[in-house]
């Protein structure tokens, strides 16, 4: 095995803290800082201490070398990329003020690229004429970058970051179907590798476009993602995918609606208490505009709005909610009575639980006055119906009806059917066998290399500081000499039979740092094993403790090097 470089922190560029950074909101934000792998250089930007490089090369290798064993090739594009690719998909106006718009000193429109769809259809398109040129597989690791409102977190949510983005070129969907399956096995062998707990959620495809998402989520309580998963079977979902099927009910022996005086009861909470009904028997009608025109959401009176799904559900359109002004203009919308009968110039969408045939108590478009026994289907239409309820912990799961549990996660990778979207809007076709062009399908597949640092962290650390996982860590052993000469002389003889074999070492011999700074800095920089060279460095015996579990043993020099080089 090749010599390995002995790393000296005499030598380090980093510095650790003893206490954590006063913007600091979780755990890897914390840590990652204090142990001096990341330093802030602006907000949302950070820059890499020669520790935190290590990481984040390493992940790097791992994903290489899973993408290389499925035959991608790997490319490098550029970052800065013009306007008119990701005008004609529509995604310079689709981004929105997330995207980093530049111009050049001629007025050319430019953008910094968050991903990289379109380059990669023109690249193909510029490459490929014939369907014996597919299929390929094509990937690059590199920055992304994302004019984030409010960076924070850390590493986890920033403007600039480091991604592995893949693209599937086929000529028919059958071959798509492979090359998402293809990625997905990858991506499990990578997470495993790096040693992430992880679970696999159906996803939607927002921005992205496509037929089928997947996202892979570290269960994390700093992760931005909720997802559900069932105890029971093996669903798990992010909420905002989650669907249900639409089931009507037989409303027959339902009495005709009638309105009911109910003054001061402009809220689900004043409704339900004045007339002594939970406020699941209510209708909560939640008017927004879209693009300018108003719609209203209908959902059980007990359940909230998600309005990522609203908007998702109409993108790109602008949703917003109407104001009092909108109110002031429709004289015929009643703030807190409106209801679904007799609505006018207002479209209406519901939740799968406002089903044909349900009966509720809702709104009557007439201040101090509600309507019941409002049956779906007779007294009112629903236009179209979508899940845009908040998922609630205990909601039954859509393959078994188990009740669902709801977690924290961060998501660390992403795989989605493009389908023909991008091919579509910039004409990528080759020769098909017989001659005639065939329109090439599509796939976009990605993963999270520095935030899957800050995933490691999250989920890793103790209450003493990182603890990476050996295949990820800066180094194999973090050899401590706890002081005196006699001590620093064998901790730099040991060290560098060590890094002989092969094994990369991290070693503390800074002079003038007490035995205490040292072992607890070897605790929270985190590398798997640690070896003292400490009071019985005089006998040739050192301290060998596991940094995950705490145990300890005393070996010779001999002992030590023969154990770590197994």
């Amino acid at each position: 095995m090749a010599n390995a470089p002995v790393q000296r922190m005499s030598q380090l560029l980093a510095k650790t803290l003893r206490d954590d950074p006063a913007d600091a909101e979780v755990l890897s934000h914390k840590l990652l800082v204090r142990a001096g792998y990341v330093r802030r250089t602006a907000a949302g930007i950070w820059s890499w201490l020669p520790l935190g490089k290590k990481v984040l090369a390493n992940v790097e290798r791992i994903v290489r070398e899973e993408m290389d064993a499925v035959g991608a090739q790997e490319v490098l594009l550029p970052a800065i990329l013009p306007r008119e690719p990701y005008e004609a998909t529509g995604r310079w106006e689709e981004y929105g003020p997330e995207l980093f718009r530049l111009q050049d000193r001629r007025g050319g429109d430019y953008l910094l690229g968050p991903t990289h769809e379109e380059i990669f259809t023109l690249l193909v398109k510029d490459q490929a004429s014939s369907y014996k040129d597919l299929p390929v597989i094509l990937y690059q690791i590199q920055n992304k970058y994302r004019d984030e409102a409010r960076p924070r977190a850390g590493i986890l949510r920033g403007r600039e970051f480091l991604m592995k983005d893949s693209y599937s070129f086929d000529t028919e969907d059958e071959g798509l179907a492979k090359s998402y399956a293809l990625h997905r096995e990858a991506y499990q062998k990578i997470f495993a590798r790096l040693g992430l707990d992880y679970r696999i959620c159906a996803a939607t495809a927002g921005a992205m476009g496509g037929s089928k998402s997947e996202e892979f989520l570290a269960p994390a309580e700093a992760g931005e993602d909720t997802f559900a998963d069932c105890p029971n079977c093996d669903f798990a979902a992010n909420t905002e995918a989650i669907t249900y099927e639409l089931t009507s009910v037989d409303a027959s022996d339902v009495p005709a609606a009638e309105d009911i005086p109910t003054p001061d009861t402009p809220t689900i909470e004043t409704l339900a208490a004045s007339l002594g009904v939970p406020a699941s028997a209510t209708l909560k009608n939640l008017l927004v505009k879209v693009d300018g025109e108003i719609v209203a959401v209908g959902v059980p009176g007990d359940r909230e709005v998600d309005m990522d799904k609203v908007e998702a559900h109409f993108a790109p359109a602008t949703v917003e909610l109407v104001t009092e002004t909108d109110f002031a203009a429709r004289p015929d919308l009643v703030r807190g009575y409106v209801g679904p009968r007799g609505l006018e110039k207002v479209t209406y969408i519901a939740d799968p639980r406002v089903a044909p045939g349900t009966s509720w108590i809702t709104g009557a478009n007439k201040a101090g006055t509600h309507t019941k026994n409002v049956v779906v289907g007779r007294d009112f239409e629903v236009s179209e119906y979508v899940d845009v309820v908040v998922v609630q912990e205990g909601d039954p799961c859509p393959k078994c009806g188990t009740g669902l549990v709801l977690d924290r996660a961060i998501e660390i990778g992403h795989i989605f059917q493009l389908g023909r979207k991008y091919a579509d809007a910039l004409k990528l076709d080759v020769l098909g066998q017989n001659g005639k062009p065939v329109r090439v399908t599509m796939g976009s597949y990605g993963i999270g290399v520095s935030r899957a640092v800050a995933a490691l962290a999250e989920q890793s650390a103790d209450d003493k500081g990182l603890c990476w996982p050996a295949e990820v860590a800066p180094a194999d052993v973090h050899v401590v000499a706890a002081g005196k000469a006699l001590q620093t002389e064998l901790a730099l003889d040991i060290s560098g039979k060590l890094a002989a074999a092969g094994v990369r070492v991290l070693v503390d011999d800074r002079p003038g740092v007490s035995p205490g700074v040292k072992f607890t800095d070897s605790e929270l920089i985190g590398v798997p094993k640690i070896l003292v060279a400490g009071r019985r460095a005089a006998d040739g015996v050192v301290e060998l403790k596991d940094r995950r579990t705490g145990e300890r043993e005393e070996l010779t020099v001999e002992e030590a090097v023969a154990r770590l080089t197994a």
